[in-house]
């Protein structure tokens, strides 16, 4: 593991008192985080571009399907969405362990060019996309993963309308600088190094080692939707999900998962054993089309949607290896 010093700790502010409102200050097609609280929460990549943590809590109606923590209580439940902009990396965490919860900050360093996070309790530092302590004293510790998945505001708005949304900390009145909040988090910086073919901490900044890429069957910034269970770990190429039609049934550590992809998008779900297929760009199912923003189909059903991790090729490989993705060699 290569790890770099590139900031001051703290440098890029974390947001540890969030607040929601229903308005957004973005564009309808800006990506967001979405957990399914009541009501459902979407955290814009435009704001976690320049914060990169959210320390939240939600409260005991949150919506988790399978997921259960012992350091987390029946009322509440402590969460951080987390996005590191190098790795494209969004996930969402129980911000405790060790018998403690943990508020996250960011450290100022790189791991294999991911963002390394800490916590203010016991300052040990924690790789983003492992979530995975890896030194202090909870070295060796891991954080479970929350269910979440991104879509566009405008389908998260037009999916759940009574849905809320994270609003800025920068821009308007109260910003010294006043600007507008969309002048505050421009994404033009990261529009660029989306666009470029290199990856890594010198093709965003200009800074750090070159890094190389030497498989040809996908690219280094290719999307891919990992899911870890039972001590497996399997990493789900776009672009190997769109090329079977958009739906893919699988098994991971045993548990057996449905991969599904629209357009962009990539969703995970507990497989409820039918079979599914894309027509018109609509899922079907069991004689039931269902809907992938909420996985409600439209005779009142649920699907429940795992735990997963979304995030560049090359993060995935640097922590999984070379052979953990579906389908590729």
């Amino acid at each position: 593991m290569d790890i770099q010093d590139v900031l001051p700790q703290d440098s890029i502010p974390s947001i540890d008192e969030p607040s929601f409102g229903s308005s957004y200050f973005g564009d309808d097609d800006d990506d967001v985080i979405v957990v399914g609280s009541d009501p459902p929460r979407a955290y814009p990549v435009r704001i976690l571009s320049y914060h990169e943590i959210v320390n939240d809590v939600l409260d005991g109606s949150f919506h988790s399907g399978t997921f259960t923590s012992s350091d987390a209580s029946d009322e509440q439940l402590p969460i951080a969405v987390t996005w590191c902009p190098i790795c494209a990396s969004g996930i969402v965490y129980v911000r405790a362990a060790g018998g403690q919860v943990l508020t996250f900050g960011t450290s100022g360093k790189l791991a294999d060019d991911a963002l390394v996070m800490y916590d203010h309790e016991t300052e040990s530092e924690w790789k983003q996309p492992l979530g995975e302590a890896i030194t202090g004293p909870l070295d060796g510790e891991s954080l479970p993963v929350v269910p979440a998945s991104m879509m566009s505001w405008h389908q998260f708005r037009e999916a759940y309308p009574d849905g809320i949304v994270l609003q800025p900390v920068y821009g308007g009145e109260r910003d010294p600088r006043r600007g507008s909040p969309k002048t505050a988090y421009d994404m033009t910086p990261y529009e660029r190094y989306e666009s470029k073919e290199a990856f890594g901490l010198r093709a965003m900044r200009g800074e750090g080692p070159e890094r190389t890429w030497d498989r040809d069957d996908i690219s280094a910034k290719t999307t891919v939707l990992g899911i870890v269970h039972d001590g497996d770990a399997v990493g789900y190429p776009l672009s190997v999900i769109q090329s079977e039609g958009g739906v893919v049934s699988d098994s991971v550590g045993g548990r057996s998962v449905l991969i599904v992809s629209s357009g962009g998008d990539l969703h995970a779900f507990a497989h409820p054993g039918d079979q599914f297929e894309f027509r018109d760009e609509t899922l079907y199912g069991d004689g039931v089309s269902w809907n992938l923003a909420t996985g409600e189909s439209s005779d009142g059903r649920q699907l429940t949607r795992l735990p997963a991790r979304r995030l560049y090729a090359f993060a995935w490989q640097d922590d999984h290896g070379r052979e953990s993705f579906y389908r590729l060699n």
